[in-house]
């Protein structure tokens, strides 16, 4: 479990292809926590699972179904990432709770001033949109942010010039894709409510 509160920003330094998949290399020496072989990782919203490690160079294996459910197919060498190691028990919980398990793929509508924040507009698929609420909790590319509004498919947050800085926001534009990740308990509420649990 993470909590969508970026610790650091890393770079893909490498992206091999390995048996129809990809391993994907990345620079994490922004990173201040030592992660284990074994250990998740948080990567831009994406929970994988460290399979090798060189000083802060960090290896991971994605499979196709992750490469075509999530940002992360469309990767290339250089871009940067968000990172958050696993939650551990003692940690705080300054977000909200984050699995890393991607429901969708939205798209930036549009970025505007807002005082020194700016205002971000966002498109789900129409699948997803009953799960976002007003002032409910959201993981846009692994990062914890609260719904403003809600309009359809749309919903709109505000992104304080502190988040802009620390995560890959500060290189978004109008267009690109992002990784979302609906709140937990909106998806077990709905599950309870359809009555098909025993």
């Amino acid at each position: 479990m993470f909590s969508g509160i970026v610790q650091a920003t890393g770079t893909i330094a490498r992206i091999e292809a390995r048996g129809g998949d990809v391993r994907l290399i990345i620079d994490a020496s922004r990173l201040d926590r030592e992660l284990a072989l074994g250990d998740s990782l948080c990567v831009s919203g994406v929970c994988l699972t460290l399979i090798e490690q060189h000083d802060k160079r960090l290896a991971f294996d994605v499979s196709n179904e992750t490469l075509a459910l999530t940002t992360l197919g469309a990767l290339r060498e250089g871009a940067a990432v968000n990172l958050e190691p696993a939650l551990r028990l003692s940690d705080p919980l300054g977000g909200h709770l984050v699995s890393g398990h991607v429901d969708g793929v939205a798209q930036v509508i549009a970025i505007e001033p807002d005082a020194r924040s700016r205002r971000w507009t966002f498109e789900v698929p129409a699948n997803l949109s009953r799960y976002i609420a007003t002032k409910g909790s959201v993981c846009v590319d692994g990062v914890s942010l609260t719904v403003n509004e809600v309009n359809g498919n749309r919903f709109g947050v505000n992104l304080i010039p502190a988040t802009l800085a620390a995560t890959t926001f500060g290189q978004r534009r109008a267009g690109d894709a992002v990784n979302i990740e609906v709140d937990l308990v909106a998806r077990y509420l709905e599950r309870l409510r359809a009555g098909d649990v025993p």
